[in-house]
């Protein structure tokens, strides 16, 4: 799999700032589209996202029945759980924070190692991770949710067939499911589309703050997570922590996971992460791959510091908060399905 790196943040952030006064426009900035990339395989149906939506509530999907994808990335809020890092079953602890699901169907790879090319993809690792939700195979989980006759109907209405219920229809309707989960209508989204009160005067001095600084080299694009020109599969990635002769990294264990590299092994990949959303941002503490970070405004100081060697006044943190904070958007509302039942026996302990 290629990637795309942002090695060099200072440098790019000054030729992005170059180019941004050369053409009187905030070039690297963009509204959110209105619908994400959705595959030629998996297209969109009212049913598909239905069937995607039981699944993602359901703890069945778990080996004792105590997690389910909500657990950890729960959609009647911000789409995580706020925690450092995750529980799993057993009362695991995973070893990084769980990024929001929203608006993750934008993003060109997915885990914050870039590892998985799509939401599909994606939704494999979790089920079958014994932290996290502990099925011990694919051919498992097919075998418990063939116990349960309103999902064997459901199956058979949206992928056709005795065949439809497969581990790979469970991933594509999941997956369908989360590609509805998108936050457009932020105060930013507003003002970019030609509402100039959108935003307020501290968030239009952060947005250029984030510009001038050389933020906007990596969080780019209409999700601030890379080039939107990216195709699927491919991670725009960056080094964290750039500068480490410094009291964070040290502070908030920067360092101590080596990010990319615990999947390829490759030198070249040490200490490399996909850059994250800044969709909603403000909504997603705490914060970085370990969630180490409590507050957004000591988040934004760790990264001038650590990726571009900087060291931010309180009056330029509090600006760039100001913006981040505009990008949070419309959370669609959501609601609990009824998922089907079994009578007079528990798929459980099978």
């Amino acid at each position: 799999m290629k990637t795309r790196k942002c090695l060099y943040p200072v440098l790019s952030g000054l030729m992005g700032l170059a180019l941004t006064i050369a053409s009187g426009q905030l070039l690297a900035m963009e509204a959110l589209p209105a619908l994400p990339p959705v595959p030629a395989d998996n297209p969109l149906s009212a049913a598909r996202i239905e069937l995607g939506r039981m699944l993602y509530f359901d703890p069945r999907l778990s080996v004792d029945g105590s997690v389910s994808c909500n657990s950890c990335h729960n959609v009647m809020t911000n789409g995580t759980d706020n925690r450092p890092v995750s529980v799993g079953v057993k009362g695991q602890h995973g070893g990084r924070s769980a990024p929001t699901v929203f608006n993750a169907a934008y993003l060109t790879a997915q885990f914050w190692d870039g590892r998985a090319a799509t939401l599909e993809d994606q939704a494999r690792g979790p089920v079958l991770n014994p932290v996290e939700m502990g099925m011990p195979s694919a051919s498992a989980v097919t075998r418990r949710l063939q116990r349960i006759p309103g999902y064997v109907d459901s199956f058979a209405e949206v992928f056709g067939g005795s065949g439809g219920l497969s581990f790979d229809n469970v991933l594509k309707a999941i997956a369908s499911y989360e590609r509805t989960l998108v936050t457009p209508n932020s105060a930013f989204d507003r003002y970019m589309r030609g509402d100039k009160a959108a935003m307020s005067k501290a968030a239009l001095r952060g947005m250029k703050q984030v510009e001038q600084v050389g933020c906007t080299a990596c969080h780019n694009g209409p999700n601030f997570a890379g080039p939107v020109a990216l195709p699927m599969g491919q991670p725009f990635l960056q080094k964290f922590p750039t500068y480490t002769n410094n009291a964070y990294v040290k502070k908030y264990h920067l360092d101590k996971d080596t990010g990319r590299y615990t999947v390829t092994h490759k030198v070249e990949d040490k200490h490399m992460w996909r850059v994250p959303t800044w969709r909603n941002v403000a909504l997603t503490a705490p914060y970085f791959h370990n969630g180490s970070v409590k507050t957004l405004d000591e988040a934004v100081r760790v990264m001038a510091r650590t990726q571009l060697n900087k060291t931010l006044s309180d009056e330029a943190v509090a600006d760039i908060v100001a913006f981040l904070s505009s990008l949070t958007g419309k959370i669609p509302p959501q609601t609990l399905p009824v998922l089907p039942q079994t009578v007079g026996m528990s798929v459980l302990g099978d």
